[in-house]
């Protein structure tokens, strides 16, 4: 472990309160990923839901009050930080790498499929925003995988850089594009990245900058968010590898039960890809909602969205023969 990797902060008092969970790690490519585990009442074996966060996220923004539904409901489940990510090890801090983190939720389901009173074949994987393509490669990959939720997904990489693009004035796609540039030559030289904010005000030099990016991204973080190790800025290199990202072209190789949460007023992630992946996958399912990208996380849309991917994973991995 560096000695730049941000440690992992202790358990409070607060944090064993808020729920039945522990404390948790797992190798992925001979780095540590921290995790919480949420173990449900009872003997088990229990299904387990594998979630992780979206673009820059971590799990201390949000994602530990869905787990805590699920374990509520009977499902164990486990939320973890990607490498470079949270407290998770990793250098450089703040990394965002497909397919480092896809590897991530790889180790996650081998991780939880090891563990006692976890029923193996009942693993389900549960993404948002830039994670809901994640989850659909990794289900693709993972014939083992029970069921599959993606809430406000990003699942189309060109699509998003068109959204992204109506959006953005011109001199702000420039100076992002001439970053992520140069912060490639120096990933090739094995200099420091340079780093541009993942939220800003409208006009500003930030990868999101819609109206509510920066407000949404704080609505989701706790206070203490450095604690939890929050990068505000990322390598910018990560814009060249969303371009050729297309995860919804894997629907034909999963066929297992597939939610998709959808947000119509999203103004961050595509909506007409995310619906189109509900109604061409073998399996899929589609709830559609009147909220914004990150109502999901808090308030009236919080409620909504928890209830009934509930109720979905209920069906699918506790009722299901």
């Amino acid at each position: 472990m560096s000695t730049d990797d941000p440690p992992r902060p202790p358990a409070t008092d607060r944090d064993r309160a808020a729920s039945a969970r522990t404390d948790v790690s797992f190798r992925s490519a001979g780095l540590r990923c921290d995790g919480w585990f949420y173990r449900p009442a009872g003997p088990g074996p229990h299904p387990c839901v594998v979630m992780a966060h979206g673009f820059g996220g971590i799990r201390a923004a949000r994602l530990d009050a869905f787990a805590e539904r699920f374990r509520q409901a009977g499902l164990a489940a486990l939320v973890f930080d990607y490498r470079h990510q949270g407290t998770s090890e990793g250098r450089p801090r703040g990394l965002i790498d497909i397919a480092k983190q896809r590897e991530d939720y790889r180790a996650a389901i081998a991780y939880v499929r090891g563990l006692a009173g976890i029923n193996p074949h009942k693993i389900a994987v549960w993404g948002t925003s830039f994670s809901g393509g994640h989850v659909l490669s990794v289900a693709a990959d993972d014939h083992h995988i029970a069921a599959a939720v993606l809430t406000n997904p990003y699942v189309d990489g060109p699509a998003g850089i068109a959204k992204t693009r109506r959006v953005t004035r011109l001199g702000v796609r420039l100076a992002l594009a001439r970053a992520a540039v140069l912060d490639e030559l120096r990933r090739v030289r094995g200099r420091e990245p340079l780093r541009v904010a993942i939220a800003g005000p409208p006009g500003s030099v930030a990868i999101f900058t819609t109206p509510d990016a920066a407000p949404g991204f704080e609505s989701i973080l706790p206070a203490d968010r450095s604690r939890w190790g929050w990068e505000p800025a990322v390598p910018a290199r990560i814009l060249l590898r969303i371009a050729t990202d297309r995860p919804a072209r894997r629907l034909r190789d999963i066929g297992r039960p597939l939610l998709v949460s959808v947000c119509d007023r999203d103004q961050i992630a595509p909506v007409r890809p995310a619906v189109r992946v509900s109604r061409t996958a073998r399996y899929g399912e589609l709830n559609r909602y009147p909220f914004h990208h990150f109502d999901v996380f808090t308030g009236p849309g919080f409620e909504r969205v928890v209830r009934d991917q509930t109720a979905f994973l209920r069906r699918t991995l506790l009722e299901a023969s």
